[in-house]
């Protein structure tokens, strides 16, 4: 399975430290999962109570699934170590630190992961900058090809 990237996170945020966690499902989420179903659109993680949960990850409801089908939008528990909470935690105090999604994934034992990242949002020139660097980059390698 490939893995569902957030294509927005690195454009609107610089990645600061990236964490591996564990998402609490239930059946017809894993199955929109797998098949792809998935928005991440303004999501983010928040810590509450010594527990990280995710909200605002739209997974699509699950077309076979019967009354047993899951709220598209609930806020989802994230499982992680409670040392590494504790650093998030102290971390997201600081002005201007927030927990975004980066990527959801199956790993080889069929767990779903999801990659959540410290981030520090941007401003309007620092995205301009990287769009210019980037399209820098993308010139001098169609000048080499040619």
């Amino acid at each position: 399975m490939r893995s569902l990237k957030n294509k927005k996170a690195e454009h609107d945020y610089f990645l600061l430290q990236i964490y591996e966690a564990g998402i609490v499902l239930t059946g017809t989420e894993v199955k929109s999962i797998r098949a792809g179903k998935l928005n991440f659109k303004d999501s983010y993680a928040r810590i509450e109570s010594g527990e990280v949960w995710l909200y605002n990850l739209h997974i699509s409801v699950y077309e076979q699934g019967s009354y047993m089908n899951h709220e598209p939008e609930r806020k989802r528990k994230l499982l992680l170590h409670q040392r590494e909470i504790r650093k998030l935690y102290l971390k997201l105090e600081e002005k201007g630190y927030t927990l975004i999604p980066t990527e959801i994934f199956i790993n080889e034992k069929g767990l779903v992961k999801i990659n959540l990242a410290l981030a520090k949002g941007k401003h309007k020139y620092d995205k301009r900058e990287a769009l210019r660097q980037k399209e820098e980059l993308r010139e001098s390698e169609r000048q080499l090809k040619i």
